[in-house]
């Protein structure tokens, strides 16, 4: 039976908890998002991870506040909120490939039609160059059309399911607090 690894470590020393969330936010503990600063640096953090199974997040805190934090539960407000980022990148992931979708149903029209109008130039005006460079022009279209379909369905889906998983990964991440 083989040994599972340890799960990577992601530190985060703060003086405060309150460093970890934002200020303006006016939701309960437990559903506040996190301060920008300290997601980017958790987030930076674990991207540089390799994709070990499991992440611990180690939050360091004075005593007084690493209790505050065991009170107010901290390990769920983290949960919470890389939850919330991990459904926020899955709706960003179905909105492009429903724009995506769209894309695709103006460029295939549109793609057959200027094959079908470079045919037809063809049968009516002949081999001369100028019906070439007429049929050319509606090829390079016609594909030029469908650019950006093909670009959201073969490339632009790949960052967004990265992040997506990376919340995810944080999300099951177990958060301990330690007294420094």
């Amino acid at each position: 039976m083989a040994d599972t690894p340890p799960p990577a470590l992601i530190e985060v020393r703060v003086r405060e908890l309150a460093q970890l969330f934002n200020s303006l936010d006016p939701s309960p503990f437990h559903e506040r998002d996190l301060d920008d600063d300290a997601e980017a640096h958790i987030v930076g953090w674990a991207r540089e991870l390799p994709d070990a199974p499991a992440l611990r997040i180690v939050v360091h805190l004075p005593p007084a506040e690493a209790e505050k934090a065991r009170q107010r539960g901290l390990a769920a407000a983290s949960a919470n909120h890389f939850a919330r980022r991990a459904a926020e990148e899955e709706r960003n992931l179905r909105d492009l490939f429903w724009v995506g979708r769209r894309y695709l149903m103006v460029g295939a029209p549109l793609l057959i039609a200027c094959l079908f109008a470079s045919q037809l130039t063809r049968s009516t005006l002949g081999q001369g160059p100028v019906a070439q460079i007429i049929q050319e022009s509606l090829i390079i279209v016609g594909w030029v059309a469908n650019w950006k379909p093909i670009e959201t369905f073969l490339y632009d889906w790949w960052p967004v399911r990265r992040r997506r998983d990376l919340f995810r990964r944080l999300q099951s991440a177990d958060v301990v607090i330690e007294e420094s």
